[in-house]
This record gives C-alpha cells, sequence and structure tokens, in this order.
C-alpha cells in the first residue's frame, strides 16, 4: 500500500522521513489524510508521498511560512495577540491583535526575523491537546481562546471564522510547537497542520507583500486586526517569476485601466461596491448583453424581467433567508398604517433587495398550469441582485455589492435533465469561446457532510451529482471534486479559465436543483396524466457582468478585439484640409454599424495618433494627398506598425469582416 517506496526497504513501523529520504517531499497522505512527514506508518497503510511544489505541498509550504510570521511578529512586536494565518492563492496571510498598525520599517524587521527563524532551522512538532491544556498553555491569547471555546460546537471547523479551518477542525486540538536544535520550545500555536518538518525548509522564495485591515472572524462587530499578507514559492527563482506576474496584473488591474480608459467608477456619494458605467464602458457592456441576448435566442431561452424588490415571504420560502440571510441587505419596512393616534392599523410588511433571482422565476414557472410538452422551459434574465458584501472584501468589479447576473433557469423533465445540462456546458464553453477566452477547467462542487449546510434528501443529491460527474466527465476537460462547497440546494459545476498571464478566475456556474421545485410544489402534467416534479437548472454564464467585464479587461489589457471597442476606428488627418476625406469614410463606415469618428482636434498629428494609441483604439485610419488623390487609406496598428494605400472599399471591408469575425486587431497580420 506505499506509493514510491518498497516496503522491504524499510522496517515498519516507519516513519516518512525513512520511506521518503527526497528532500522534495514534505508531508504525506496516509489513508487519503495530510500528514506531517514525521507521521509513523505501518506496512497497511495507504500512503503517498506530498511533493513541495504539488497543489497540497505549496499549501503546507505556505502554511508554515504563516507560523515562521507569526512567530516572528510576537519577537518585534511581543505585545501582538495571534488571530490566524491560513494559507490562500498564491500566498498566506496571518492577522495579529496590535496597539499600532505595522508600519513599512515593521515589515523589514519582521522579514528579518522570519530570515532568523528560517535558518534556525525549528522543528515543527505536533501535540495532541485536551481543551483545558490548550487554554491553559494559550492564556495570553485572547483570540485563540475564542476558537478553542468553538471547538467541537455548532460554530466549529470553517464556520469558526474566515480561514479558522487551519486550526480548529471536527476532532482533537492540536498545538504545534517550534523546537529548535537543543529540545527548548521556541514558539507554539494552536493549528490542525501538517507543516513541512523544520522552518528551514521554508527556505527563500518567500516575500511579505502588504498590510491590510481585516475584522476578526470576518465580522464588522468584532474587532479589526492587522493582516500581513505574504508569499512563498519553493525556489527563489518561482518567487521571482511570482513577482513578475503580479508587476504585469497590476499593469492590468481593471480598477487602474477603467479609469484611463474612462469606463466606470465608483462615486463616494452612490455608496461602496455600487458602479456607474460610463459611455465607453456602457458601450463594451451593451454588446456584451446583446451578443449574449443574441445567442441566447438562437439557443431556445427566453427572456424575462423581475423587479429588483421583494416580500419576505418569498425568501423564507427559498430558504434564502434561512442559509444566506448574513449576505442580504438589511430589509425595508413598508405598508405600516396608523391612524391619528398613532396606533398601528395596518401592520408592515419587510421587502428585501433580492439577492438571487431564482425565486422569481419560479415564481414564472408557477403561474399556470405546464405540461411536459412545455419542457424543457428556459427563461433568461440580465437580473441586477444586492449582496451584502463586507467593505473590506470589496475590490473594483470584481466583488460589488450591486451586480447584474446574466441568469438562466431551465424547468426539465427528470429525462431531459443529464442531455440539458450537457447542451447548457457546450453553450456556456462557446459563448466564452466568443469573448476570446480558450482554456478551460471543471470542478465538480459536492454538498458538505453538515446537514444543516443543505436541503433536501440524500437520494436526490447522489442522484444530481452522478448526472453532473458524467456530463463534465464526457466534455474531456480537466474535472476537480470538490467537498462541501455544492449551494445549499444542489451540487454544481464551476468553470474557470485562464487568462492572458496565466491566472485562473471562476466563471460559469451550472446547478442541479430538485429541491427548490419540491420547496415551492412546482408541478408539470406528464405523458402519463399524472402530475410530476420538474428539475431546475441554474445558470450564470459570466457569473456576473460586472465581474466578467472586468476579467476580460484585464485578459486584453484594455486592448479589446475591435467588435468590442467603444472606438473601432478613428481617422487621423496628416493636415486639416484632409479631414473632409476622413469624415466622408467614417460616415460610411458608420453606415455598416461600425463606431468610427475623425479626430478633428487642434493637436499635431503625431499627438494624434499618441493619443489614440494610449486610448487603445485598434484601427486608426490616416490619410493625407497621397491617399486623397488615390482614394485610399492608410492603417496604423496599436502595436505601431502601419499599412498604406488600401483602396476604401477595401479598407471598409476589412473592418467590417474583423468586426464580424471578433477578431483581436492588434498587428498588420491580424486585418490582412
Amino acid at each position: 500500500m506505499i506509493n514510491d517506496v518498497s516496503p522491504s526497504a524499510v522496517s515498519f513501523p516507519a516513519d516518512g522521513f525513512a520511506l521518503f529520504p527526497d528532500r522534495s517531499v514534505i508531508a504525506l497522505r496516509v489513508n487519503g489524510e495530510l500528514k506531517d512527514l514525521a507521521t509513523v506508518v505501518t506496512e497497511t497503510d495507504a500512503v503517498e508521498p506530498v511533493l513541495v511544489d504539488s497543489p497540497d505541498g505549496l499549501s503546507i509550504l505556505r502554511h508554515s511560512s504563516a507560523h515562521v510570521l507569526a512567530q516572528a511578529v510576537q519577537r518585534v512586536r511581543p505585545q501582538a495577540n495571534l488571530g490566524i494565518g491560513p494559507p490562500i492563492v498564491d500566498g498566506f496571510y496571518y492577522d495579529f491583535g496590535v496597539d499600532e498598525p505595522f508600519t513599512p520599517d515593521d515589515l523589514k524587521a519582521i522579514a528579518k526575523e522570519m530570515e532568523r527563524i528560517v535558518r534556525e532551522g525549528q522543528r515543527f512538532v505536533r501535540r495532541v491537546v485536551t481543551e483545558d491544556e490548550a487554554r491553559r498553555e494559550l492564556a495570553g491569547e485572547p483570540f485563540k481562546l475564542e476558537l478553542i471555546d468553538l471547538a467541537g460546537g455548532p460554530g466549529s471547523g470553517a464556520n469558526a471564522a474566515e480561514g479558522a479551518s487551519v486550526e480548529i477542525g471536527a476532532g482533537e486540538l492540536t498545538i504545534y510547537d517550534n523546537v529548535r536544535r537543543d529540545g527548548e520550545v521556541a514558539w507554539k500555536d494552536l493549528c490542525r497542520g501538517p507543516h513541512v518538518p523544520s522552518t528551514r525548509m521554508v527556505g527563500n522564495g518567500w516575500a511579505l507583500t502588504r498590510v491590510a485591515g481585516a475584522y476578526w472572524r470576518g465580522s464588522e462587530k468584532n474587532p479589526q486586526l492587522q493582516r500581513i499578507y505574504g508569499t512563498a514559492w519553493p525556489t527563489k527563482d518561482e518567487l521571482r517569476a511570482y513577482q513578475q506576474r503580479l508587476e504585469e496584473a497590476a499593469k492590468r488591474d481593471h480598477r487602474k485601466l477603467g479609469k484611463e480608459l474612462d469606463l466606470f467608477s465608483f462615486p463616494e456619494e452612490i455608496g461602496s461596491g455600487l458602479s456607474v458605467w460610463h459611455p465607453k464602458g456602457g458601450i463594451i457592456r451593451q454588446e456584451m448583453e446583446q451578443h449574449a441576448l443574441k445567442r441566447h435566442r438562437e439557443g431556445g431561452y427566453t427572456y424575462v424581467y423581475t423587479p429588483h424588490i421583494t416580500k419576505r415571504d418569498l425568501f423564507i420560502e427559498s430558504n434564502h433567508l434561512v442559509t444566506y440571510k448574513e449576505g442580504m441587505f438589511p430589509p425595508i419596512h413598508l405598508d405600516e398604517e396608523r391612524n391619528e393616534a398613532g396606533e398601528v392599523t395596518k401592520q408592515g410588511v419587510d421587502y428585501y433587495l433580492k439577492p438571487m433571482n431564482c425565486p422569481m422565476h419560479i415564481l414564472i414557472y408557477r403561474e399556470r398550469a405546464r405540461s411536459y410538452r412545455d419542457l424543457p422551459m428556459r427563461l433568461y434574465e440580465n437580473g441586477t441582485v444586492y449582496r451584502y458584501e463586507l467593505s473590506g472584501a470589496l475590490h473594483g468589479l470584481t466583488r460589488v455589492r450591486g451586480f447584474t447576473q446574466d441568469d438562466s433557469h431551465l424547468f426539465v423533465t427528470p429525462d431531459q435533465l443529464e442531455d440539458e445540462a450537457t447542451r447548457v456546458l457546450e453553450f456556456v464553453l462557446s459563448m466564452l469561446r466568443d469573448f476570446g477566452l480558450t482554456e478551460f477547467e471543471l470542478e465538480l462542487s459536492m454538498r458538505d457532510d453538515e446537514k444543516e449546510k443543505w436541503i433536501g434528501d440524500e437520494e436526490h443529491w447522489t442522484m444530481a451529482t452522478d448526472a453532473l460527474r458524467r456530463v463534465a466527465q464526457a466534455s474531456g476537460l480537466k474535472l476537480t471534486e470538490v467537498a462541501g462547497e455544492a449551494a445549499f440546494y444542489g451540487p454544481k459545476i464551476d468553470l474557470k479559465t485562464k487568462d492572458a498571464i496565466g491566472r485562473t478566475w471562476q466563471l460559469a456556474t451550472v446547478q442541479l436543483d430538485f429541491n427548490l421545485p419540491e420547496r415551492f410544489e412546482l408541478e408539470y402534467m406528464g405523458p402519463d396524466g399524472e402530475k410530476h416534479r420538474p428539475v431546475m437548472i441554474h445558470r450564470a454564464l459570466f457569473g456576473s457582468i460586472e465581474r466578467f467585464f472586468a476579467i476580460l479587461l484585464e485578459h486584453y489589457a484594455g486592448a479589446f478585439p475591435v467588435w468590442l471597442s467603444p472606438v473601432q476606428v478613428v481617422g487621423i488627418p496628416v493636415a486639416d484640409e484632409y479631414a473632409d476625406y476622413l469624415d466622408g469614410i467614417v460616415e460610411r463606415l458608420r453606415a455598416e454599424g461600425v463606431r468610427a469618428e475623425v479626430d478633428h482636434s487642434a493637436d499635431r498629428m503625431q499627438k494624434k495618433i499618441r493619443t489614440h494609441t494610449t486610448q487603445k483604439v485598434p484601427l486608426q485610419l490616416i490619410a493625407g494627398e497621397q491617399d486623397r488623390s488615390a482614394g485610399t487609406v492608410s492603417f496604423r496598428f496599436r502595436d505601431g506598425s502601419q499599412t498604406n494605400g488600401i483602396p476604401v472599399d477595401d479598407a471598409i471591408a476589412r473592418i467590417v469582416a474583423a468586426i464580424a469575425d471578433k477578431r483581436l486587431v492588434d498587428t498588420a497580420d491580424d486585418l490582412a
């Protein structure tokens, strides 16, 4: 049962050091569970090595780096109280309760202490402790004591705090001691582990990146802590490569490009996480929406509209006010009436801004009797929803409080379920390819083991999960299965894509739902004359239009394909006397539906070229005397190349074709 090692080469019981002496092995997976390399195993255990550059290995390396950070902080600021320190995508963080915020000088001092701790080669030693022992040993750490109090109760595990599952999962409490070579305990922390064997294995492929504020346990009602972020990689070269990717990502930051290209903004007068779209951004968004509308009509979907607000009882019936209340805005109390004496004569009603569109689409289905001949019924809406995101979690257009979902809900018979889910996934992939995305993988999210986190019965969940698994496998895309990430009403497939600089984004979602049709008592008349329950498929293609727009903006670094560009063509006369000639060409382009204009400003030609290159305009048409006399025009492209003497009819045909083909036109070859 021992993988990659001959059982005859060692005597059992044995630890991971004996089984896997290769230094690239930093932990074990024993009978499916991650364990420290020092774990003792028997010959009957199923044991796999965990390499430092594997996903699990990177997570362990980063978690261990967070512990080195926390120890260093308490050396620099002995009064600092420990919060939590989980690994995250590409790095780690640790939260601290401190009297004064960390300064840049503090970070330098902390980094130097981290270097010392790494060189000391402290061993990570795991101990199982009782709750009383843990409280006694961590008596000076109020946040740890709070987590210990939660251990084993309804708030334990991942619910205990954002990232707290690294410390108090279900089962036993454990403390990790950092032990020096002389056997002295240098530092300790409440932690589930596992960790790298020694701080020396953290190496030099790490860096501290920034400081931010964060509320304890993710609640604004709790104290605000200081969060130090860092990144960690197996080698210095990998760290440098990551830092270069960050530099490129900073250049592509959609918040920066949105301002430079005049696409959108977040006025303080409106409120946090609520965007307004400027004319150029509005053009891109409208193109996205109109293309999606056309494709949906071709795919047999029907467009619907629903209000932004609804009575409380609808979200009780849908269960959102039970499972999603923290993510909803507070209620608005309306319709209460009082007499002249101030006495209530009519009770009011609580209304909520909708966080989801699905309950309203369900009501459209339920409005009249349905037959199996009506199914599948495919409803589609660009529905704006509102979610009460914490202010610290807001991030440009990728994390907002008001956003528009390109939301579809399909009502199908059980026999249609798998075919329709397959069709939905194929439709999603086809649509995303229209926008220039090409690399995809799938993640199947299954239900949590805790019953209070999902509704319905196990039979329906198993049926739905198996159906989605077959759909995902049939796509031929890489599939990862993740337990505990399903929606409360059913399993889902999340589609992930890679952008131009290799970052992974989660986009479309396809969810199967046997439970909401049950809760709302949806029915259809079957061919047997009996009433049956339909199945729902929830599907968001872009996720949200705002977030998808931000992803595209960063993917293209603002240089959109010509069909999405706010200004597709700009005419630049060599001198004022040639502006009329370009006006005539632009008039013909506009008649073809092209967004074209002539720059009539007083700027010199070279400045006009620089201005429109900076604004990422894909095609510049330049004309002087030679072009006017010959009835031609010159193209200038975003990469600075130029093609001269193109007959006007040919130029217009090329532009129209590039738009129709949804081409990315950056060079002369792209328009050949």
